[in-house]
């Protein structure tokens, strides 16, 4: 069984440019709900699980939830990886942060710089970890 290989590509995350897009995000628990806020008044459609009483839902109904409404995840666990591999799931797109620390505006502005780097593999589904400034995804399924 060939496994597809992961791409790593150096984000420029930091780097202030417009983004001409709109993604639809759904923020896992762990990561600030204020950060859902900032990327709404960015034009972006964004909410936390907090927010739809899903704080304490398991990853599967997460998931489940995430690809009835065409959302991102975004999250702290890799759990979500792993779920979206054994089922051999195309969808949803799932970005793991592996960032501590990070606060609500550096946040938004993270997931905004990769949303206009990675457009096309968030669209078309990926699972993609953010470390130490650099990107590494797979397209799904995997």
């Amino acid at each position: 069984m060939s496994h597809k290989p992961f791409t790593m590509r150096r984000c420029n995350c930091l780097m202030e440019y417009p983004l001409l897009i709109s993604m639809r995000w759904l923020l896992d628990q762990g990561l600030p709900r204020s950060a859902a806020a900032i990327l709404n008044n960015a034009q972006e459609n964004a909410v936390h699980v907090g927010d739809l009483g899903m704080s304490e839902a398991p990853d599967t109904a997460i998931l489940e939830y995430a690809s009835a409404e065409s959302r991102i995840i975004v999250t702290l666990d890799a759990d979500f990886h792993a779920l979206l591999a054994m089922a051999s799931a195309s969808k949803p797109a799932v970005i793991q942060i592996r960032e501590e620390g990070l606060k609500s505006p550096q946040l938004a502005t993270l997931l905004l710089q990769i949303a206009k780097q990675f457009e096309k593999e968030l669209q078309t589904g990926c699972v993609m970890t953010f470390f130490g400034g650099k990107i590494r995804y797979r397209a799904l399924p995997i």
